[in-house]
C-alpha cells in the first residue's frame, strides 16, 4: 500500500453517511411531556417504529441522547439482507426448524417492506438491489458452506452455491442469496423521520435519558430533569440505557469494526460479499457524486480491548490493496454493535413481569433488515398483543441455553477486566505528546490525560460511570473505552455510546497535573 495513501488516516475517521447528507435539527426537550408510547434511541429502529406506530393514532415522543441516525445506523454498511453469516443452519440446530424459520420470513419480508417505503414515499436513497455472498477461501468451511445452503434453502431463501466470486481470491465455496439490495441508510431514514415529524411525532435530540421508574404509567427522567411520562416505553438505544433490572449487561457484549471507502481504478463488479471466517472482509459498492466508491470492512474486536486501534484501518487498507488498485481513500469510519449470546436480537417485552416495557437490542452486525423486522414486532406487540416472530427473537427465550458456554467467557472477561484495571500499574514518569494519551494516578485516583495538537490538556476519571470498569484509549477514534459493557467517551468526558448515562469527571486540577507531565510537543 502506497504511503501517500496511509497518509489520508492522519485525518479525523468520518462517516461517508454522515458526510454526504446534512445534520438535523430537531429541539431538545424544553419541559415535561406525557405521550402514549415514548421511544428512547432514534436509529433505525426507533424511526421506524415510530413510522409503524403513528398510524395507530398514538402519541409519540422518539428522544435521543445526540442528534438522530448518528450512532451506529450512520457507521454501518448498509446492506439490506437476510444474510447473516452462517446462521440459519447453527439456529435450526439450535432452536429447531420452526424459529429458524420465523427469523428468516422476519429478514425477508424486513427486505420487502422497506422497498414498499421507499416505494410509497418516492424516497430518492440509492436503492440498488444488489445478490449477497458468503464464501469461504478455507477447506475446512465448506460443508458449513453446503449446510447452511441446504437449510437457507429450506427455510424459503433464494440461495444457490457457487465457488466463484469476481475477486482474485481463491475461494473454496460460496452461497448466493438473491433479492437482496444496499442503499444509503440516512438518505432513506431521515425523510421518514420528516414524514412522522409532520404527522404529529414529536421528536427530540440531545435529550438523554438517564433514570426510569415503573409504575402505572412510565416516568422517563432527561439529565436536565425534565419529566417525560407514557403508557408503554421503547428502549431502542442500541446498548439499553435501562439494564440492570433485566441483566441486559450479563447477556450483552460490544465489539467495534472498521470500514474504509475505496477509490480503485478497476470498476466495481458488483454484490454485497461477506467471508465465513475471521478475520471479517465485507465488501460492498457505493456510487456516489465523486464516483465510484468501494466499501472494505471488518477487523472487529471486542469494544476496549486491544492495542494500537488504528492498525485495524491499516489491515483493511492492506486487503484492499489485493483486490483493487487503490488510489485514495477518502473516508473511513468504525462502528459498534451488540452482540447476544447466542446470535439473535431481543426484540420484545423487557422483562418477565411487565408488558410496558419494550426492548430492542442486539442485532450483531446485521441491522438494517433486523431494525424493520424489530419495528414490526415491537408494533405488533403493543398493537395487537402478539407477533408472528416473537418467539425467536424475545428477550425472555428459555432456549438461550446452548449459549451458556457464551455466557460463561464474557462474564469471566468482564469480571477480568474490571479487577485488572483496578490492579494494574500506573506509571511514575508520564510523558504526553500532541495526539497522545496516558493514564497514571493523581492523588490516588486513575486519570487519563489527553493532549490535543494544540497542546491543550485534558485530564478525566476514567472510571466508567455505567459500573467501575476501567477506561482504556482508544488511539483510532481518540476515545476512552470500556472495556466491560462498551460505554465510550470523548477525550472531553462526553458520551459516545452507552450503555453509561453520566458523563465522566473532569480533573479539576488540571494546572497542577500539567506541571508533573513532561512537555514533548
Amino acid at each position: 500500500m502506497n504511503n501517500v495513501l496511509y497518509k489520508t488516516f492522519e485525518k479525523p475517521p468520518q462517516s461517508y453517511w454522515l458526510a454526504s447528507t446534512t445534520s438535523t435539527g430537531y429541539p431538545s426537550l424544553d419541559g415535561n411531556v406525557s405521550v402514549d408510547i415514548a421511544i428512547v434511541g432514534a436509529g433505525i429502529t426507533g424511526i421506524l417504529c415510530a413510522y409503524l406506530l403513528h398510524k395507530e393514532n398514538l402519541s409519540i415522543a422518539v428522544i435521543d441522547a445526540g442528534k438522530i441516525l448518528n450512532g451506529t445506523t450512520g457507521h454501518t454498511t448498509a446492506k439490506i439482507t437476510s444474510q447473516h453469516g452462517l446462521i440459519y443452519d447453527k439456529l435450526k440446530n439450535q432452536m429447531g426448524a420452526e424459529l429458524a424459520k420465523q427469523y428468516a420470513d422476519a429478514n425477508e419480508e424486513a427486505i420487502k417492506q422497506i422497498k414498499d417505503i421507499i416505494d410509497l414515499h418516492k424516497i430518492d436513497c440509492d436503492y440498488s438491489p444488489q445478490p449477497a455472498y458468503i464464501y469461504t477461501e478455507n477447506e475446512e468451511t465448506v460443508q458449513k458452506i453446503e449446510d447452511e445452503l441446504r437449510t437457507a434453502s429450506g427455510l424459503g431463501i433464494k440461495a444457490s452455491y457457487t465457488e466463484e466470486i469476481p475477486f482474485p481470491l481463491k475461494i473454496k465455496a460460496g452461497i448466493k442469496f438473491d433479492g437482496q439490495a444496499q442503499f444509503h441508510p440516512r438518505r432513506f431514514l431521515l425523510p421518514v423521520a420528516e414524514i412522522i415529524s409532520n404527522a404529529g411525532v414529536k421528536i427530540y435530540e440531545n435529550t438523554r435519558i438517564v433514570d426510569l421508574e415503573e409504575g402505572k404509567r412510565i416516568t422517563l427522567t432527561t439529565l436536565q430533569g425534565q419529566k417525560i411520562t407514557a403508557e408503554k416505553v421503547i428502549i431502542a438505544s442500541h446498548y439499553p440505557f435501562y439494564n440492570k433490572p433485566g441483566m441486559y449487561f450479563s447477556r450483552l457484549y460490544t465489539e467495534r469494526a472498521y470500514i474504509i471507502a475505496v477509490r480503485a481504478k478497476e470498476k466495481y463488479p458488483g454484490g454485497m460479499y461477506i467471508n465465513a471466517e475471521e478475520p471479517s472482509r465485507s465488501l460492498r459498492g457505493l456510487d456516489t457524486g465523486e464516483g465510484n466508491l468501494i466499501l472494505v470492512a471488518g477487523e472487529n474486536h471486542k469494544t476496549g480491548q486491544g492495542t494500537d486501534m488504528a492498525r485495524h484501518y491499516y489491515k483493511l487498507a492492506d486487503f484492499a490493496a489485493k483486490l483493487f488498485t487503490v488510489e485514495d481513500i477518502p473516508y473511513r469510519w468504525s462502528t459498534q454493535d451488540c452482540m447476544t449470546l447466542d446470535g439473535i436480537p431481543y426484540v420484545g417485552y423487557y422483562k418477565q413481569d411487565s408488558r410496558n416495557i419494550l426492548v430492542a437490542t442486539g442485532f450483531q452486525k446485521w441491522g438494517m433488515t433486523n431494525g424493520m423486522a424489530a419495528a414490526n414486532i415491537l408494533r405488533d406487540l403493543i398493537v395487537k398483543g402478539s407477533s408472528p416472530w416473537q418467539d425467536v427473537y424475545s428477550p425472555l427465550r428459555k432456549n438461550i441455553l446452548g449459549s451458556a458456554k457464551t455466557f460463561v467467557v464474557e462474564n469471566l472477561d468482564v469480571a477480568k477486566h474490571l479487577i485488572s484495571g483496578k490492579i494494574s500499574p500506573v506509571p511514575e514518569n508520564v510523558e504526553i505528546k500532541r495526539g497522545e494519551a496516558k493514564v497514571f494516578e493523581h492523588n490516588g485516583e486513575r486519570v487519563g490525560a489527553y493532549r490535543d495538537e494544540n497542546g491543550k490538556l485534558f485530564v478525566v476519571n476514567t472510571t466508567c460511570t455505567h459500573m467501575g470498569c476501567e477506561l482504556n484509549w482508544n488511539s483510532a477514534e481518540k476515545s476512552w473505552d470500556c472495556p466491560c459493557h462498551g460505554s465510550r467517551f470523548s477525550y472531553t468526558g462526553d458520551i459516545i455510546d452507552g450503555p453509561a448515562v453520566m458523563p465522566l469527571s473532569p480533573e479539576n486540577d488540571v494546572n497542577t497535573i500539567e506541571k508533573i507531565i513532561k512537555d514533548e510537543f
